[in-house]
């Protein structure tokens, strides 16, 4: 039987369809308090790896910041307390095989790591996104010529030209900077030549063609903003990427230069200690890896949250 509307009935009553059903819709809205329930609204932290990921991404940065002025001890002060181990007085963590304290050295480590690699990074996504988006827009020739810069670039090992880049340029944090950024910015153009050549295609960038608005107007205010989403996610996760060639590159000799400590360098410092101290590789080797994983893992998460549409 059915009512006039076409609605179907039983001999009960019915229930109304607009009502939320019960369990997890009506806990989740009445959980909606606090930084991480508004964060999952925006569908950032739904799943427990993205939010594990999140929290120690964001312990490491603060440890980064705020580390080296909480922390008394110096990093470079050479004892003859060599080689102490886990839980001596005064060195919680013990001491390296000149007496530097370990926990002040993995503390102050993590800011010239995190330095190089947010900031390599983000000469990356300047350059990388500009060429995308002069790329995608302007077409023809302009496209084909920066595209095949791209290639040629993404042919060539990004490892084996970062250390061509900064052994050219001399050991240093500057070439470091430079010489990541400029390896890694290929991969962030070519991404974002193909968003903008989708977005250029569509009405509202035509409208603004055809109504006379600029071409960098249109770059900087129609195009850039909706494919900023993709573009956000990519960049972190290229985080990792600049974490690991900058750590690599220290472990090299070709990174930070000692005494200034650094995880990287720390690696291979100790490694002459593997079997004696395997604290002073396991502790800084494995804190780089938590952080390249957490930056792989947030940037997942940004990516189904800035843009779910290309999760779909």
């Amino acid at each position: 039987m059915s009512d006039p509307t076409g609605a179907a009935t039983t001999g009960t009553a019915e229930v109304p369809a607009a009502l939320p059903a019960p369990g997890r819709t009506a806990g989740r809205q009445g959980r909606g308090r606090g930084l991480p329930a508004k964060l999952r609204r925006y569908g950032i932290g739904t799943s427990w790896p993205a939010t594990v990921s999140w929290v120690f991404l964001v312990a490491i940065v603060l440890t980064a910041l705020a580390g080296p002025l909480l922390l008394s001890a110096d990093p470079v002060r050479q004892t003859g307390s060599a080689l102490l181990p886990f839980g001596s007085p005064g060195h919680p963590l013990g001491t390296d095989d000149l007496g530097r304290d370990e926990l002040a050295r993995l503390v102050h480590g993590a800011r010239p790591l995190l330095l190089v690699a947010f900031a390599s990074t983000a000469l990356a996504a300047a350059i990388g996104t500009g060429a995308g988006l002069l790329a995608g827009y302007a077409g023809g020739a302009v496209e084909q010529v920066l595209m095949r810069a791209v290639d040629l670039a993404l042919a060539f090992p990004s490892i084996l030209l970062v250390i061509l880049l900064v052994a050219a340029a001399g050991p240093g944090t500057t070439s470091l900077v430079v010489g990541v950024g400029v390896s890694l910015a290929p991969g962030l153009a070519r991404l974002a030549r193909a968003l903008t050549a989708r977005e250029t295609a569509r009405d509202y960038v035509v409208a603004a063609r055809l109504g006379g608005t600029r071409t960098p107007r249109i770059l900087a205010q129609e195009i850039l903003p909706n494919i900023a989403g993709p573009m956000v996610a990519q960049v972190v996760m290229t985080l990792s990427v600049a974490a690991g060639f900058a750590a690599g590159l220290s472990y090299l000799g070709l990174g930070i230069q000692p005494p200034t400590p650094d995880w990287g360098y720390m690696v291979q410092a100790g490694q002459e200690f593997l079997y004696t101290a395997p604290r002073l590789v396991v502790l800084p080797a494995a804190l780089t890896l938590v952080f390249v994983v957490a930056c792989n893992f947030v940037g997942d998460d940004l990516r189904d949250a800035l843009d779910p549409k290309g999760t779909a």
